[in-house]
């Protein structure tokens, strides 16, 4: 038996590995499977027995074949009615209920279901839904297609939570409260929600419940960015420190009630799993109770099991319980740092100075995932090196724990809390007020955009060969170096492309146009979308508005790596054009605003202006006759003529031309606005190349004359699906089409872009049709 466990010492990060390739073979393509034989490669290098190579390839295929079983699981439709039960994982906000639930199979589905009205809402927010069955009726949808490729695709999601799909409910009928050994800790878990929410005060108990109990639907969405821009998001997921401080006060106290060490591990190998429950069940608070209850395990029978292999046995069993797992933000970042951290020991060995080897511990960490962050969210922070030098340790030793004793102090009969929060609070308050000064810099975000698969394996290249050289003790310059040199290239592809690109961004009911010119010399947007806001009655209410600024805008620029928008045209004061503006100005460095005259004193302007006053933008009113040109590339406004504001036809129309290639901005310009512009600019706008549709497409745009003069190649409606306007109108639609000019339709068929080289235009739509 010992030589089995000396055979497969250190290997277990080999089956890891075959495991995770299997994963991904079956969920994306089964021709990933060519990485095992890289991987057999790398164990020839380190010289595996020929035992771990066979088992290696048993492993990746046995694992293959399950998972593309359980792949195969999640194409097969929901029959409804049907029996489901919820689980932990679900939100009301506003009037939806939405999470996920199970049937009697285990199986996993997404529901949403719209509350009736405000007493019914109550009655949900005050029970716990987890381990509750309801007979459900309703229909399966299909997940929508994301806005654009670097939006939020629910079907890549559902994936992930291995789900089977979308269940619209209609009517949800309540059968049972389910009896299991689950049901005492999921009660205690929503217990624990309101206890907090009644006895911590309002400014703390979001955090709290956050660090205590992993609920982090109630934390502040401007604070949340915070953190996110100070890269120290992680400190509000439930993870190792966790673990290990609450390991460390159940030992404390056992020994104290004098029980053997012994029986103590025992009782805490069954405690840590119920914690794990209790915390919300994210991946890191499981990766880190699953690697010590191997540890204790081992440690009980006597044998000595490594940390990474503890590691790696807590990824093989993760991922075989939930395979879609692998694609899990939460999941990658957790695994892949603390692997980083386990293998990165004999570095961090070298200094025993606290701060030093803090900053090498946050360097190693950051370094490790800095593609990945990339990949999921185009951008890292530059601060995260100091900030969590300085928030780690504060959130370890004092945060933390704080939270922790002042909860078990507000279940005493005694208002001994009331004088601790009477301390706390002030300086929690204050902590929070600078976090949200010292985030408020864009420049201290490094936006290069998202890098292709291609890009990604050669970050990580990097990264590999740079942890190579701190191993072997190389000086710190060349690490550097190593690390900065592949990171500069893929920050300056953009600036290297002589292509013109134009991207109608999928915003639903509204516009936004983005124009890189070549080698990005300037970057161009029209509009930012928005949403039409009405009152609504208190109940309704989200906690956290949608915003298509934050949510869609703002991603796809990142996406493409674009930090600083040189002019931002706001073609005219409607919602649907510029009520995301102000989201973009938080995220994004504007050097000019574009608007058309008298626009800027309309009711809808107001939050954007308050916006601007934040920033050094210029803001200038423009109108028909200004034009600048920036290489080969010509701007000039073709309308309005006058300085008085009268809505729709007061649009700025931008014309753009590049070679060969003339493009038409119209704004919502209508039938009126047209007929001045074949007036004005006959010549000038004969058989253009491209041409945004005016005014989403409505019956009072696009007339026959307009379109016989500019006889567009290529038309773009910009228009949300099943829009209460009908727009783009079906007289309008078949006007193109008796024309046979093809068009587009952002609603339909996503973000479309264009691309044009040497006079010619390539048009990519997010469905993947092609044209050219």
């Amino acid at each position: 038996m010992l030589y089995l466990v000396n055979l497969f010492k250190h290997k277990w990060i080999f089956y890891a590995l075959s495991i995770c390739i299997s994963a991904l073979a079956a969920f994306e393509s089964g021709r990933l499977l060519f990485l095992i034989a890289l991987l057999l490669i790398f164990s020839l290098y380190k010289r595996l027995a020929n035992i771990h190579l066979l088992c290696i390839v048993i492993v990746g295929i046995g694992s293959y074949s399950y998972f593309s079983f359980e792949v195969n699981k999640l194409s097969r439709p929901v029959e409804l009615p049907a029996l489901l039960t919820w689980t932990y994982e679900y939100n009301i906000n506003g009037v939806m209920l939405r999470g996920f639930m199970h049937d009697d199979s285990g199986d996993k589905v997404y529901v949403t279901y719209e509350l009736k009205n405000e007493n019914e809402k109550q009655r949900f927010e005050a029970q716990q839904l987890a381990g509750t069955s309801f007979l459900v009726t309703g229909e399966q949808v299909s997940p929508s297609i994301p806005s654009h490729r670097y939006g939020f695709s629910m079907a890549r999601y559902l994936q992930s939570k291995n789900a089977r799909g979308i269940i619209e409910i209609h009517q949800l009928q309540y059968l049972r409260q389910n009896k299991n050994f689950m049901q005492p800790i999921y009660e205690q878990r929503f217990r624990l929600k309101r206890h907090i929410e009644k006895t911590f005060p309002p400014a703390l108990s979001a955090e709290a419940q956050a660090l205590l109990i992993g609920y982090q639907d109630n934390v502040d969405e401007q604070l949340n960015r915070a953190y996110q821009k100070l890269g120290i998001t992680h400190l509000f997921a439930i993870s190792g420190l966790h673990v290990a401080l609450v390991s460390f006060l159940f030992f404390q106290i056992l020994f104290r009630l004098t029980i053997r060490r012994e029986i103590a591990t025992i009782l805490l190998l069954i405690l840590l799993p119920l914690y794990a429950i209790l915390a919300g069940g994210a991946p890191s608070i499981w990766r880190a109770v699953s690697v010590v209850e191997f540890v204790l395990l081992a440690q009980y029978v006597r044998w000595r099991i490594p940390m990474d292999d503890a590691l790696s046995l807590s990824f093989i069993v993760f991922v075989l319980l939930e395979p879609g797992a692998v694609f899990q933000v939460g999941f990658q970042l957790s695994y892949l740092a603390t692997y980083s951290l386990v293998y990165s020991n004999r570095i961090l060995a070298r200094y025993s100075n606290f701060w030093v080897q803090s900053f090498y511990i946050t360097f190693v960490c950051q370094i490790l995932v800095y593609p990945l962050l990339l990949f999921h969210f185009y951008e890292i922070s530059l601060s995260s090196f100091i900030a969590n030098i300085i928030f780690v340790p504060l959130f370890s030793f004092i945060i933390l724990p704080v939270n922790l004793f002042v909860l078990v102090l507000t279940f005493l009969p005694f208002p001994v809390d009331t004088t601790l929060f009477f301390i706390y609070e002030p300086l929690r308050t204050a902590l929070t007020n600078f976090i949200l000064y010292i985030q408020q810099p864009i420049v201290q975000m490094w936006n290069p955009g998202k890098p292709s698969i291609t890009w990604l394996i050669l970050l990580y290249s990097s990264v590999l060969f740079a942890f190579y050289l701190l191993d072997q003790q190389a000086r710190l310059k060349k690490v550097i170096f190593v690390l900065v040199l592949p990171a500069l290239i893929f920050h300056g592809q953009p600036f290297l492309n002589s292509d013109l690109k134009i991207a109608f961004v999928n915003v639903g009911q509204g516009d936004c146009i983005v124009i890189e010119l070549p080698r990005r010399k300037s970057v161009i947007v029209i509009d930012a979308g928005g949403l039409l806001r009405f009152e609504q009655e208190k109940w309704k209410e989200r906690k956290t508005p949608y915003e298509i600024g934050r949510q869609v805008v703002v991603p796809y620029l990142k996406g493409r790596g674009i930090q600083t928008i040189d002019t931002f045209v706001l073609s005219h004061a409607d919602a649907d054009h510029v009520e995301g503006a102000e989201e973009v100005l938080r995220e994004v460095i504007v050097n000019e605003v574009h608007v058309t005259p008298g626009s800027f004193g309309k009711p809808v302007m107001n939050d954007f202006l308050q916006e601007l006053e934040k920033t050094n933008t210029k803001l200038m009113e423009k109108m028909a006759g200004h034009k600048w040109q920036i290489g080969e590339t010509s701007l000039e406004y073709l309308w309005p003529l006058d300085i008085e504001y009268e809505g729709n036809n007061d649009s700025l129309v931008l014309f753009l031309k590049h070679g060969a290639f003339r493009a038409l901005f119209t704004g919502d310009l209508e039938q009126e606005g047209e007929r001045e512009l074949i007036r004005l600019y006959n010549g000038k706008l004969r058989n253009i190349d491209l041409l945004k549709a005016g005014h989403h497409g409505s019956r009072t745009s696009s007339s026959e004359e307009f379109l016989a003069v500019t006889n567009p190649e290529f038309v773009v409606f910009m228009a949300g699906e099943n829009n209460r306007y009908n727009h783009p109108h079906t007289d309008v639609v078949n006007r193109f089409e008796e024309k046979n000019i093809p068009y587009a339709i952002t609603g339909l068929d996503g973000t479309v872009e264009v691309s044009v080289s040497q006079s010619q235009m390539y048009i990519e739509k997010s469905n993947s049709i092609f044209m050219k």
